[in-house]
């Protein structure tokens, strides 16, 4: 069996909408990188020295990273040695099927919850990546899966953060647990989380200034942050999701590794992936950090903040490719 036909046969069983969501949120990326590869691969027919450099330059220029790309096209050169492949549209499917195994190097399933009571997810990340309209999404489907959700509005320095998930609250119908612009984000936490605890929530996110990594004042308000919430709920946060603009390509990987470093990111949401042609940041992000991707933004819309799925993602790049739609 091809592998196009194993891939498209392995997410047969998933709900049709959500590959058609994937497809959709990733068409600029398919139209620059897919079709660059497919006319790479019509004009130059054989495999040659010139052929594995400009499809290192396309690879590149999807902002895959140039250790993985590096790494990729020796793993591509071995591959064609071995096989003593010769014809250029022989490599598609090898191509697509390396790019399926980077992708899913650190496949961690789902978000980790509380067994029981009161889970705690926290966010964090440079102002202007889509952080709280990530965490109106995300309220928005724990409650359609009948969860009882509060937000936290910790983002006390930013002007109207406050006011932006209050919006989000009332569009979802979630409380949101808020003092006055300025206040101390510790003790905000404090109160979401009594008011998580005393009105039996599910689930308490909680939005937090959008800071630099470098900025050490912040800094220590995000330790004081994690200070209050392990005293009230000690084996909270569940989770930590470092929330970046995918648009802005190598810059969200620079974020990701130092804020990795310092405040112990669990999993990542990559948003806006459907504005740019360079969503080949994923893959970079997954080979380079050993911090899991946890949710893709592919859209405006309310469900458009979908799992991440290494099988949808590089079925949504490739089915032209592989001659089907």
């Amino acid at each position: 069996m091809s592998f196009f036909k194993k891939l498209k046969d392995s997410i047969a069983g998933k709900t049709e909408s959500v590959t058609n969501k994937f497809k959709e949120g990733l068409s600029k990326t398919r139209n620059a990188f897919v079709e660059r590869v497919e006319d790479l691969i019509f004009r130059r027919k054989k495999i040659d020295e010139e052929f594995y450099e400009e499809l290192e330059e396309i690879l590149i220029g999807a902002d895959v990273g140039v250790n993985t790309v590096m790494e990729l096209i020796d793993e591509l050169r071995d591959e064609v040695r071995k096989r003593k492949i010769e014809e250029a549209v022989d490599l598609k499917p090898i191509l697509s099927e390396k790019l399926v195994a980077l992708l899913r190097s650190n496949d961690v399933a789902g978000l980790k919850m509380a067994p029981s009571g009161l889970t705690v997810i926290l966010f964090v990340g440079v102002n202007g990546v889509g952080k709280t309209t990530t965490i109106g999404k995300l309220a928005h489907r724990f409650k359609s899966e009948g969860k009882h959700v509060l937000l936290a509005a910790g983002d006390t320095f930013r002007a109207g953060a406050i006011e932006q998930l209050e919006v989000w609250g009332q569009r979802v119908g979630v409380d949101v647990i808020k003092q006055q612009a300025g206040s101390d984000p510790a003790a905000v936490m404090f109160d979401a989380l009594q008011a998580a605890k005393t009105r039996g929530a599910d689930i308490l996110l909680c939005d937090t200034a959008g800071r630099l990594q470098n900025k050490a004042n912040l800094m220590e308000e995000l330790n004081k942050i994690y200070r209050v919430i392990k005293r009230e709920v000690p084996d909270a946060p569940h989770e930590v999701l470092l929330v970046l603009d995918s648009t802005t390509g190598q810059n969200a990987l620079s974020q990701a590794k130092l804020f990795g470093e310092k405040t112990g990111v669990t999993g990542l949401v990559l948003t806006k992936l459907d504005g740019t042609a360079k969503g080949g940041i994923v893959i970079a992000i997954r080979q380079e950090l050993d911090i899991p991707v946890k949710f893709v933004g592919l859209g405006e819309k309310m469900d458009d903040l979908q799992e991440f799925d290494s099988e949808q993602f590089v079925h949504a790049l490739f089915a032209g490719m592989a001659g089907e739609e």
